[in-house]
């Protein structure tokens, strides 16, 4: 498979990390009995699950970039409408409403969130919600170093035009949001993810923020060396537990704007 490509088995490796703070956005919208839900960046499927739970009367689709990811998802929902689609395309393409617009770890992928996120809202009924999670706040080592590495002397070249996730403080959304919104709720929560040792904190951005630098080197065997390199940087910061384990802190942002 090539590096550019989402892989659907190195996502899941994480299934229950990367599947929780979306069980917990779910469980804030006060939206109780919305006709149709959309699953915005749906991946694999396993949010899709998390929405199928909470709203099993709802009307459930999903829409994603990756060819990958949504034959993971029709295999898993074979029932279940999927679209392959770009999030910032998506609002213009129809003028149906939803109940619940959601979008788990997804549209730090999208830029321009100023202009993107009132365009989604206007896709949400009256009496709905956007519902959004991403991660934020890139300043802890794992995401520091990736930065740092490919502004390096030995690194750059390889790197012009690769773009660091698309986020924002959350009043940035708030302001994006509040005139159009009923009321905006907004939080922020810190996972300490447990993980075998360094390497899994490897493991985890190969999946998903390690993807555009991996993907613009010439081969497996740069790739291996920028890996090596990424992997020797970060263990200092992450020291080993009592166990053998590390503690992996992953700060998301959370936002429900509900519609008037």
């Amino acid at each position: 498979m090539s590096p550019a490509a989402w892989n659907p088995a190195q996502y899941l490796r994480f299934e229950e990390e990367r599947t929780r703070p979306c069980r917990d956005l779910a469980a804030r919208v006060s939206v109780e009995v919305p006709k149709r839900v959309i699953d915005l960046g749906c991946g694999p499927g396993n949010s899709t699950a998390v929405l199928m739970d909470r709203w099993p009367g709802a009307e459930i689709s999903g829409l994603d970039s990756s060819a990958e990811m949504l034959a993971q998802a029709r295999a898993a929902h074979p029932e279940m409408e999927l679209v392959q689609g770009d999030i910032a395309d998506w609002p213009a393409s129809g003028d149906e409403r939803f109940g619940v617009v959601f979008s788990n770890a997804a549209l730090q992928w999208v830029g321009r969130h100023e202009a993107v996120f009132p365009r989604l809202l206007k896709r949400v009924a009256g009496g709905g919600a956007l519902a959004v999670q991403m991660p934020s706040r890139f300043e802890s080592p794992a995401h520091r170093v990736t930065r740092e590495m490919a502004q390096s002397e030995r690194w750059r070249a390889r790197f012009a035009g690769v773009r660091d996730w698309h986020a924002h403080e959350a009043s940035f959304y708030y302001d994006a949001l509040a005139l159009e919104a009923a009321r905006v709720e907004l939080w922020e929560t810190e996972y300490l993810h447990v993980l075998d040792g360094p390497e899994g904190i490897l493991e985890w951005y190969r999946g998903t923020g390690l993807r555009p630098y991996l993907s613009a080197l010439a081969g497996a065997r740069e790739r291996g060396e920028f890996e090596a390199e990424y992997l020797e940087q970060i263990r200092a910061a992450y020291p080993r537990r009592a166990d053998g384990r590390v503690l992996f802190p992953f700060r998301r942002i959370f936002l429900v704007a509900y519609k008037q």
